[in-house]
């Protein structure tokens, strides 16, 4: 309980902040007089913003690109990865371990390694600041992640039970949708979970091959510094808001988030 209460402070304090007036910004007491202000002026911009305070912010703008791209990138991902990894699990090909960490190793990868590369390429094919590019580059965060979790659920499930479909006369399609996706449920709902929060989370990508059209809400908090002042209670604020469709996913699918983080752990 102790330790809850010692990783939860962070969040409690990120919510205390985005509740101070800027004259109270810069004070560690507990007690003060809430406002809502910082989540009106992000929301909906500031009326009362003079010279040299950020008048206005495309927050809204910004919350719905993040959620369009790491939607997408979680969509392209599930059709590319789940087929991919179910063919690392049950078939032997030469290569087969080589190519399965070659996917692995984009995670191992930091993103400043590509990134110079990426924005050229990204230049020249029109793919800048664009939403296709924002999603297609996000496989390199989202892509691996599902095909190493998903493929560990795959090789858990006895091939005995496509087999014994088979002979029942089912299709290998049908089998594949219609069994092994349903027992692969869980772990699906954890991956697809996880790489959400990966992409929505990530903060390179958007900002050196995005700009105004797609920019995310990671890039856009840093709007709130400026040569005046840093409003770190517009950046908590804006921080409480994005960090809610993560928390509203991860308690919808809880049930299958739960079966899925635990499946296999114990074995024999």
């Amino acid at each position: 309980m102790l330790y809850f209460l010692f990783a939860l402070f962070p969040i409690v304090w990120m919510v205390l902040v985005s509740l101070k007036s800027t004259d109270e910004l810069f004070t560690t007491q507990f007690i003060f007089t809430p406002t809502l202000d910082n989540y009106q002026a992000i929301l909906f911009g500031d009326a009362r913003a003079s010279a040299g305070v950020i008048a206005r912010q495309e927050f809204p703008r910004n919350f719905m690109n993040s959620f369009i791209v790491s939607s997408g990138a979680v969509i392209v991902s599930l059709l590319v990865g789940v087929p991919a990894a179910y063919a690392l699990a049950r078939y032997n090909f030469k290569g087969k371990e080589n190519l399965a960490f070659t996917f692995l190793s984009f995670r191992f990868a930091p993103e400043l390694v590509v990134i110079i590369p990426l924005s050229l390429l990204y230049r020249q094919l029109g793919l800048y600041d664009s939403y296709f590019g924002i999603i297609w580059v996000y496989q390199l965060v989202t892509l691996p992640l599902l095909i190493w979790v998903l493929r560990s659920y795959f090789e858990d499930i006895s091939p005995d039970i496509e087999q014994a479909a088979m002979i029942d006369g089912y299709p290998w399609h049908r089998i594949f949708m219609q069994i092994l996706l349903p027992l692969v449920r869980p772990g699906l709902a954890a991956a697809a979970l996880l790489a959400f929060v990966f992409a929505w989370n990530n903060f390179i990508f958007p900002l050196v091959l995005g700009a105004s059209n797609v920019q995310t809400v990671t890039v856009s908090a840093l709007g709130y510094i400026s040569s005046a002042q840093a409003f770190f209670n517009r950046m908590a604020a804006a921080a409480v808001i994005s960090s809610l469709p993560q928390m509203l996913l991860a308690l919808s699918i809880q049930r299958y988030l739960i079966r899925g983080l635990s499946f296999g752990a114990v074995k024999g």
